[in-house]
């Protein structure tokens, strides 16, 4: 059986607020498997992370008392499907695929797939700017298939059973730029191996460079979806997103123009 850690993420709302809370909290559904910067759990069994402060930041916004109910990943949408969670708050990609089944808050962050190279390198992501590099990239990623499809004819591609591996090398001056998502190429960025790197260019959107992560809810549920939707825009809006993302980030995760 899956716990709700009350204690973790409850919001007691005031009797005194203009809306007063649902008697039943809402069940946010968050797989166990620790994903900093955006969850982790403390020796205490707290979570922490980017999204538990905004989810926090949404429940306290549409009024509403939530906790947090661990589900395994590969259950997760079977769960939201059989009410025993109402909404997915987990970094979940937003896909046509899981569109199907479930509807998507607008997203809550995006991530880029992002070049990191030695400061002051200027990147031109064509043909020709790319000619006779050496490009480190984890195998069997999106990102293998981009450098693959698109410069495989002009440069270098050498894959990694895994991403610090790649990094090592760029550090090491065996590959001249790596291609990983820019979350984790943030993470390195402030190690010491990173002081001498930056993050040099994105790929494009229309190349699949980006993605979008959303909070799942029932379909039936329509007017929880716009609730939630209306309170990221509000977040967005009033600089708290801003306020909550600024210690977990050091570019903006939002990603995205903003209404």
């Amino acid at each position: 059986m899956k716990r709700l850690l009350t204690l973790a993420f409850t919001l007691c709302m005031s009797v005194a607020a203009t809306a007063v809370a649902s008697a039943e909290p809402l069940k946010i559904g968050m797989a166990p498997e620790a994903y900093p910067p955006f969850e982790w759990k403390e020796a205490d069994g707290t979570w922490k992370g980017f999204d538990i402060d905004i989810g926090k930041a949404i429940c306290a916004e549409i009024k509403q008392d939530c906790v947090l109910v661990e589900v395994a990943w590969d259950g997760i949408i079977p769960a939201l499907q059989a009410k025993k969670i109402d909404m997915i708050l987990n970094s979940m990609t937003i896909t046509d695929e899981r569109s199907k089944i479930v509807d998507f808050t607008i997203p809550y962050y995006s991530t880029r797939a992002t070049f990191m190279g030695p400061k002051g390198t200027t990147l031109e992501l064509t043909p020709e700017g790319m000619k006779g590099k050496v490009i480190g990239v984890q195998v069997s990623t999106t990102h293998a298939t981009y450098v693959e499809s698109k410069f495989k004819d002009v440069a270098e591609v050498r894959t990694y059973a895994t991403q610090d591996e790649a990094n090592a090398d760029l550090v090491a001056g065996r590959v001249d730029v790596v291609l990983a998502d820019n979350v984790a190429l943030d993470a390195f960025l402030k190690s010491p191996d990173g002081a001498g790197l930056a993050m040099l260019a994105d790929v494009p959107a229309e190349d699949g460079g980006a993605l979008n992560a959303g909070i799942a809810i029932r379909k039936e549920d329509k007017d929880l979806t716009e609730k939630v939707s209306t309170a990221i825009r509000t977040l967005l809006k009033n600089g708290e997103y801003d306020r909550i993302a600024k210690p977990y980030f050091s570019f903006d995760i939002y990603g995205l123009p903003r209404e």
